[in-house]
Protein backbone atom coordinates (compact mmCIF):
# COMPACT_ATOMS: atom_id res chain seq x y z
CA UNK A 1 0.00 0.00 0.00
CA UNK A 2 1.28 3.38 -0.90
CA UNK A 3 2.44 6.28 1.42
CA UNK A 4 -0.43 8.35 0.68
CA UNK A 5 -2.90 5.31 1.13
CA UNK A 6 -2.22 5.13 4.92
CA UNK A 7 -3.10 8.95 5.30
CA UNK A 8 -6.34 9.12 3.28
CA UNK A 9 -7.80 5.81 3.04
CA UNK A 10 -10.00 4.26 5.98
CA UNK A 11 -9.01 3.17 9.30
CA UNK A 12 -11.25 0.43 10.45
CA UNK A 13 -11.01 -0.17 14.28
CA UNK A 14 -10.12 -4.53 15.31
CA UNK A 15 -9.99 -4.13 18.65
CA UNK A 16 -8.44 -1.82 22.23
CA UNK A 17 -5.37 -2.62 23.82
CA UNK A 18 -6.80 -2.21 27.54
CA UNK A 19 -3.28 -2.36 29.29
CA UNK A 20 -2.19 1.23 27.87
CA UNK A 21 -2.81 4.02 29.86
CA UNK A 22 -4.40 6.28 27.16
CA UNK A 23 -7.01 5.71 24.41
CA UNK A 24 -5.01 2.93 22.37
CA UNK A 25 -6.53 0.84 19.36
CA UNK A 26 -5.89 -2.07 16.85
CA UNK A 27 -7.00 -1.31 13.54
CA UNK A 28 -6.00 -2.22 10.00
CA UNK A 29 -5.82 0.56 6.72
CA UNK A 30 -6.66 -2.03 4.02
CA UNK A 31 -4.57 -5.12 5.09
CA UNK A 32 -2.12 -3.04 7.07
CA UNK A 33 -2.24 -3.60 10.68
CA UNK A 34 -1.36 -0.21 13.10
CA UNK A 35 -2.23 1.34 16.26
CA UNK A 36 -3.90 4.08 16.28
CA UNK A 37 -4.04 6.40 19.36
CA UNK A 38 -6.45 9.49 19.06
CA UNK A 39 -5.52 12.79 20.39
CA UNK A 40 -9.10 13.23 21.97
CA UNK A 41 -8.12 9.86 24.11
CA UNK A 42 -5.19 11.29 26.12
CA UNK A 43 -5.09 12.05 29.89
CA UNK A 44 -4.17 15.33 31.04
CA UNK A 45 -0.80 14.99 32.95
CA UNK A 46 0.74 17.97 35.21
CA UNK A 47 3.91 17.82 33.26
CA UNK A 48 3.23 17.71 30.02
CA UNK A 49 0.92 19.81 28.26
CA UNK A 50 -2.39 18.23 26.95
CA UNK A 51 -3.28 17.00 23.73
CA UNK A 52 0.46 16.85 22.69
CA UNK A 53 1.61 12.87 23.44
CA UNK A 54 0.54 12.08 19.45
CA UNK A 55 2.36 14.98 18.24
CA UNK A 56 5.44 13.60 20.16
CA UNK A 57 5.36 10.11 19.21
CA UNK A 58 5.71 11.47 15.65
CA UNK A 59 8.08 13.45 16.27
CA UNK A 60 10.26 10.60 18.17
CA UNK A 61 10.13 8.51 15.01
CA UNK A 62 11.36 11.71 12.68
CA UNK A 63 14.18 11.76 15.12
CA UNK A 64 14.73 8.19 15.15
CA UNK A 65 14.44 8.25 11.27
CA UNK A 66 17.59 10.90 11.01
CA UNK A 67 19.58 8.23 13.21
CA UNK A 68 18.80 6.12 10.70
CA UNK A 69 18.37 3.11 13.14
CA UNK A 70 14.86 2.04 12.63
CA UNK A 71 14.54 2.29 16.51
CA UNK A 72 10.68 3.58 16.29
CA UNK A 73 8.30 1.70 13.58
CA UNK A 74 6.83 4.61 11.06
CA UNK A 75 4.89 6.74 12.65
CA UNK A 76 2.11 9.40 11.35
CA UNK A 77 -0.43 11.91 11.95
CA UNK A 78 -3.59 10.96 10.45
CA UNK A 79 -7.72 11.21 10.89
CA UNK A 80 -9.57 8.67 11.94
CA UNK A 81 -12.62 7.19 13.87
CA UNK A 82 -12.11 9.21 17.08
CA UNK A 83 -10.33 11.98 15.25
CA UNK A 84 -7.03 13.19 14.68
CA UNK A 85 -4.40 10.67 16.15
CA UNK A 86 -1.05 9.11 16.02
CA UNK A 87 -1.08 5.91 13.86
CA UNK A 88 2.03 3.00 14.10
CA UNK A 89 2.63 0.40 11.61
CA UNK A 90 2.24 -3.02 14.20
CA UNK A 91 5.24 -5.36 15.11
CA UNK A 92 4.98 -8.58 15.83
CA UNK A 93 7.67 -9.09 18.22
CA UNK A 94 8.77 -12.38 18.72
CA UNK A 95 7.70 -13.98 21.98
CA UNK A 96 10.15 -16.27 22.38
CA UNK A 97 13.06 -13.26 23.00
CA UNK A 98 13.15 -10.36 25.83
CA UNK A 99 15.53 -7.59 26.00
CA UNK A 100 15.00 -6.74 29.58
CA UNK A 101 14.00 -9.01 31.97
CA UNK A 102 13.80 -9.64 36.23
CA UNK A 103 16.06 -12.95 37.28
CA UNK A 104 17.37 -13.80 40.83
CA UNK A 105 20.05 -11.65 41.90
CA UNK A 106 22.33 -14.84 41.84
CA UNK A 107 21.24 -16.01 37.94
CA UNK A 108 22.67 -12.42 36.55
CA UNK A 109 24.22 -13.85 33.13
CA UNK A 110 28.18 -13.28 33.40
CA UNK A 111 28.27 -12.07 29.58
CA UNK A 112 26.07 -11.16 27.09
CA UNK A 113 23.73 -8.83 29.77
CA UNK A 114 23.75 -6.04 31.91
CA UNK A 115 22.71 -5.35 35.68
CA UNK A 116 20.66 -2.50 36.38
CA UNK A 117 19.78 -3.16 39.74
CA UNK A 118 17.80 -5.15 42.41
CA UNK A 119 15.05 -4.93 44.58
CA UNK A 120 11.89 -6.71 45.90
CA UNK A 121 8.98 -7.80 44.09
CA UNK A 122 5.90 -7.74 44.70
CA UNK A 123 6.14 -11.13 46.64
CA UNK A 124 8.90 -9.55 48.58
CA UNK A 125 11.37 -11.83 46.69
CA UNK A 126 14.91 -9.98 45.72
CA UNK A 127 15.04 -9.65 41.62
CA UNK A 128 17.74 -7.76 39.90
CA UNK A 129 16.75 -6.08 36.76
CA UNK A 130 19.01 -6.79 33.76
CA UNK A 131 18.86 -6.40 29.85
CA UNK A 132 20.53 -7.49 27.08
CA UNK A 133 24.00 -6.19 25.84
CA UNK A 134 23.68 -5.53 22.48
CA UNK A 135 24.24 -2.59 19.70
CA UNK A 136 20.30 -2.54 18.96
CA UNK A 137 19.79 -1.87 22.39
CA UNK A 138 22.72 0.46 22.86
CA UNK A 139 21.08 2.31 20.37
CA UNK A 140 18.44 2.78 21.90
CA UNK A 141 19.27 4.00 24.90
CA UNK A 142 21.28 6.55 23.46
CA UNK A 143 18.11 7.62 21.49
CA UNK A 144 15.98 7.78 24.68
CA UNK A 145 19.24 10.36 26.27
CA UNK A 146 18.45 12.66 22.76
CA UNK A 147 14.53 12.53 22.95
CA UNK A 148 14.37 12.86 26.86
CA UNK A 149 12.07 9.38 26.86
CA UNK A 150 10.42 10.01 30.59
CA UNK A 151 9.29 6.31 30.28
CA UNK A 152 11.17 3.56 28.99
CA UNK A 153 9.71 1.08 29.95
CA UNK A 154 10.93 -2.81 29.44
CA UNK A 155 7.45 -3.32 27.76
CA UNK A 156 8.09 -0.57 25.42
CA UNK A 157 11.18 -2.88 23.91
CA UNK A 158 9.91 -5.05 21.12
CA UNK A 159 12.45 -8.12 20.62
CA UNK A 160 12.34 -8.72 16.84
CA UNK A 161 12.71 -12.37 15.48
CA UNK A 162 15.82 -11.14 13.66
CA UNK A 163 17.40 -9.55 16.38
CA UNK A 164 16.65 -6.29 15.48
CA UNK A 165 15.05 -4.15 18.74
CA UNK A 166 11.98 -1.56 17.87
CA UNK A 167 10.84 0.94 20.75
CA UNK A 168 7.24 1.95 21.10
CA UNK A 169 5.01 4.44 23.40
CA UNK A 170 6.99 7.85 23.15
CA UNK A 171 4.28 10.08 24.30
CA UNK A 172 6.40 11.15 27.37
CA UNK A 173 9.13 12.51 25.45
CA UNK A 174 10.92 15.88 24.15
CA UNK A 175 10.37 17.82 27.85
CA UNK A 176 12.31 21.36 27.95
CA UNK A 177 13.55 19.95 31.25
CA UNK A 178 15.35 16.68 32.29
CA UNK A 179 12.96 13.61 32.61
CA UNK A 180 15.21 10.94 31.50
CA UNK A 181 13.58 7.72 33.16
CA UNK A 182 14.90 4.27 31.76
CA UNK A 183 15.51 0.59 32.46
CA UNK A 184 18.43 1.00 29.70
CA UNK A 185 20.81 2.11 33.01
CA UNK A 186 23.59 -0.98 32.01
CA UNK A 187 26.21 1.05 29.49
CA UNK A 188 26.52 3.89 32.62
CA UNK A 189 30.12 5.90 32.19
CA UNK A 190 30.90 3.70 28.60
CA UNK A 191 32.16 5.68 26.34
CA UNK A 192 29.91 5.80 22.95
CA UNK A 193 31.21 3.90 19.83
CA UNK A 194 31.85 6.03 16.36
CA UNK A 195 28.19 5.01 15.30
CA UNK A 196 27.05 6.26 18.03
CA UNK A 197 28.32 9.52 17.78
CA UNK A 198 27.62 9.41 13.49
CA UNK A 199 24.21 9.38 14.67
CA UNK A 200 24.13 12.22 17.06
CA UNK A 201 25.13 14.34 14.62
CA UNK A 202 23.22 13.57 12.11
CA UNK A 203 20.27 14.11 14.56
CA UNK A 204 22.37 17.70 15.12
CA UNK A 205 22.80 18.47 11.62
CA UNK A 206 19.06 17.69 10.87
CA UNK A 207 17.68 19.96 13.09
CA UNK A 208 19.37 22.72 11.03
CA UNK A 209 17.27 21.81 8.24
CA UNK A 210 14.67 19.41 7.15
CA UNK A 211 14.18 17.93 10.68
CA UNK A 212 14.05 21.60 12.49
CA UNK A 213 11.70 22.23 10.03
CA UNK A 214 9.54 18.99 10.22
CA UNK A 215 9.34 19.10 14.08
CA UNK A 216 8.42 22.57 14.54
CA UNK A 217 4.99 21.17 13.60
CA UNK A 218 4.98 19.13 16.33
CA UNK A 219 6.94 20.68 19.03
CA UNK A 220 7.73 23.75 20.98
CA UNK A 221 10.73 26.29 19.81
CA UNK A 222 12.31 25.45 23.73
CA UNK A 223 11.43 21.56 23.03
CA UNK A 224 13.37 21.64 19.79
CA UNK A 225 16.74 24.08 21.24
CA UNK A 226 16.60 21.81 24.29
CA UNK A 227 16.89 19.06 21.84
CA UNK A 228 19.42 20.54 20.02
CA UNK A 229 20.96 21.02 23.51
CA UNK A 230 20.79 17.47 24.65
CA UNK A 231 22.64 16.31 21.13
CA UNK A 232 25.67 19.01 21.79
CA UNK A 233 26.07 17.65 25.60
CA UNK A 234 26.07 14.39 24.90
CA UNK A 235 28.32 14.67 21.70
CA UNK A 236 30.63 16.78 23.87
CA UNK A 237 30.56 14.54 26.89
CA UNK A 238 30.95 11.26 24.75
CA UNK A 239 29.34 8.67 27.19
CA UNK A 240 26.20 7.38 28.35
CA UNK A 241 25.36 9.80 31.45
CA UNK A 242 24.37 9.09 34.75
CA UNK A 243 21.26 9.20 36.28
CA UNK A 244 20.49 12.83 37.64
CA UNK A 245 17.92 14.96 39.78
CA UNK A 246 15.74 14.12 42.38
CA UNK A 247 13.64 12.05 40.50
CA UNK A 248 13.39 8.36 39.41
CA UNK A 249 15.70 7.27 37.08
CA UNK A 250 13.56 3.99 36.47
CA UNK A 251 10.25 4.33 35.17
CA UNK A 252 7.13 2.59 37.33
CA UNK A 253 6.05 -0.03 36.91
CA UNK A 254 9.17 -1.50 34.96
CA UNK A 255 6.89 -3.25 32.69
Amino acid sequence: MAALDLVTAELTLTGRITTASNATFLGSIGDVVVIYKPIAGERPLWDFPHETLAHREVAAYLVSRAFGWDVVPHTWLRDGPLGEGMVQLWQEQDPAQSAVNLVAPDQVPETGWKHVLEGRDENGQMVALVHEDSPALRRMAVFDIIVNNADRKGDHILAMTDGHRHGVDHGLTFHRDHKLRTVLWGWLGDALTAEERDGIDRVSEGLQGGLGRNLADLLSAEEIASLAARCARLRVAGRFPAPSGEMSAVPWPLF
